[in-house]
């Protein structure tokens, strides 16, 4: 199998922990619960293209933000919800190829966590959507590095 270099440059994120409202039921969503992320995606620019400047890169403190951000805004019923529309987010918001997002729930007591994990693509992502990089790295950038 023939692999494009572009494929394997990758960024991943460990264990990003959001507290969010997030269940079927009414009382479940009534207070915060804690959730995992599992965050890879793939930048569109790479290798000896960034220069080592990270303005040319998908700055990961800045993806922890926006997606902290954006979970603790929601109040969904599904994991499977919650993960697509942030994975979708995510590659409006910022200069990637791909997206896979792990989603973890800690809510059933004799497991010890129920997960959810989707790859979205920005080529197929709904209506082609362009990222907004400029104005969301000035932004981020105010937030994550002060």
């Amino acid at each position: 199998m023939i692999h494009d270099e572009k494929d394997s440059d990758q960024i991943h994120i460990e264990g990003l922990e959001i507290l969010a409202r997030l269940g079927v039921s009414d009382e479940e969503r009534a207070s915060a619960q804690r959730l995992i992320f599992n965050i890879t995606y793939w930048p569109t620019h790479h290798g000896a293209k960034l220069d080592d400047d990270i303005a040319r890169t998908v700055d990961y403190a800045g993806v922890c933000t926006e997606a902290k951000n954006f979970v603790e805004a929601r109040t969904d019923r599904l994991i499977e919800t919650l993960a697509d529309a942030l994975a979708m987010h995510l590659l409006e918001v910022f200069e990637i190829r791909r997206i896979t997002i792990e989603l973890r729930k800690f809510i059933l007591p004799e497991v010890e966590f129920v997960s959810v994990t989707m790859t979205r693509d920005r080529s197929s992502a709904r209506a082609q959507i362009e990222p907004r990089i400029p104005q969301a790295r000035d932004q981020l950038a105010e937030t994550c590095w002060p």
